[in-house]
């Protein structure tokens, strides 16, 4: 085999049009790499304050949990307003998932939408139509339209 070197002539047109094309298409490079990183910084941003609301929401479990531990019979002021302190407790989680727009599904008709609920068990019920919920186990959770996770019920079998 040769080595043969081709040479090729350009216009000075030609070659002044692609070194103005290489030059915009470094430009475009350059943006593009900026714009990456400032989404990477803006996404990481958006990742700690997650982490520190979710910190926040076990901070105040621990606190509940340590009280419990230190006082193995405790008084009953703190029995009585326990369930008010666990639901100011599920509500700062709700709200961590909803600036996040994951939003509980709420489940408005007594048959199950199966594209929003699943059966996990029946029960033999006499005084509801079949198929009617009779209770919800697990609450169900979606993000937009996508649904996270459906919400698990209890319906009703006829005998």
């Amino acid at each position: 085999m040769s080595n043969v070197s081709q040479t090729y002539i350009i216009s000075s047109e030609l070659r002044d049009l692609l070194v103005q094309q290489i030059s915009s298409f470094q430009k475009q490079n350059v943006l593009l790499q900026q714009s990456l990183r400032e989404e990477q910084t803006q996404s990481e941003a958006s990742l700690e304050d997650l982490f520190l609301e979710i910190l926040e929401v076990g901070d105040a479990l621990y606190g509940l949990m340590t009280y419990l531990e230190n006082n193995p019979n405790p008084s009953p002021e703190f029995i009585q307003r326990l369930p008010k302190s666990i639901a100011a407790v599920h509500r700062k989680f709700l709200s961590v998932l909803e600036k996040r727009q994951v939003i509980p599904i709420e489940i408005e008709d007594t048959q199950p939408d199966f594209n929003l609920c699943r059966v996990v068990d029946r029960e033999v019920r006499t005084d509801v139509a079949d198929q009617t919920i009779t209770k919800i186990v697990r609450q169900g959770f979606r993000l937009g339209d996508k649904v996270l996770r459906p919400t698990e019920v209890i319906t009703s079998q006829s005998d």
